[in-house]
């Protein structure tokens, strides 16, 4: 559940902050460090100590990869060219809550969890443009009702418990296959760019 809120909160958030004029009534308050860090600890740090607490980072190796999550992620949210001008994240944009919910809803084995986590934190570093699934220009359409079966499919997988039923996951597979897709096309029509 944790994820489809943390997706439906970050997309309305600016708005009511907006809509109250934030920056008007509170001059010396930074609305945008405020949802830097509240972006970072819910899809860096609850991801990563929810990880460590399920036994799926085990260990003083486990720990070890928790803290490279904090680490990478710190680089991503510091980067001032972590966005380009189409909206895209430039490496992987550290979306560790999505990386959880995926790794909670197919029970990954430890091994699997490591490899995954390895990739998504080397990833950090390489500038491929990664779709942002609201924001993305090309097959927008097509990518919002991916997104919405997406949260769909994740409710249900949080309301039934972990591991995901079979049929869910299919469908968690299948998105994660269209939007990363998405990206590796991009990145190769591109160069770098989606």
């Amino acid at each position: 559940m944790a994820r489809p809120c943390a997706l439906f909160i970050d997309s309305i958030d600016g708005s009511f902050a907006r809509l109250a004029r934030v920056g008007e009534r509170l001059p010396r308050f930074s609305g945008e460090r405020l949802d830097l860090i509240v972006d970072y600890v819910t899809y860096v740090f609850v991801p990563a100590l929810a990880l460590v607490r399920a036994g799926f980072l085990e260990g003083a190796l486990g720990l070890v990869f928790a803290a490279l999550i904090l680490l990478s992620s710190l680089f991503h949210f510091v980067d001032l060219a972590s966005k380009s001008d189409d909206y895209s994240f430039v490496g992987f944009p550290t979306v560790w809550n999505v990386v959880a919910f995926y790794i909670f809803a197919f029970a990954a084995p430890p091994w699997v969890t490591y490899v995954i986590v390895a990739a998504a934190i080397i990833l950090t570093f390489v500038p491929m443009r990664w779709v942002h699934p609201m924001r993305v220009v090309r097959l927008r359409f097509l990518t919002l009702i991916v997104t919405f079966v997406w949260v769909v499919a994740a409710i249900l997988a949080v309301g039934q418990g972990f591991p995901a039923r079979p049929w869910i996951q299919v469908v968690l597979v299948a998105v994660a296959t269209y939007l990363i897709g998405l990206t590796v096309d991009g990145f190769l029509r591109k160069g770098t760019t989606t």
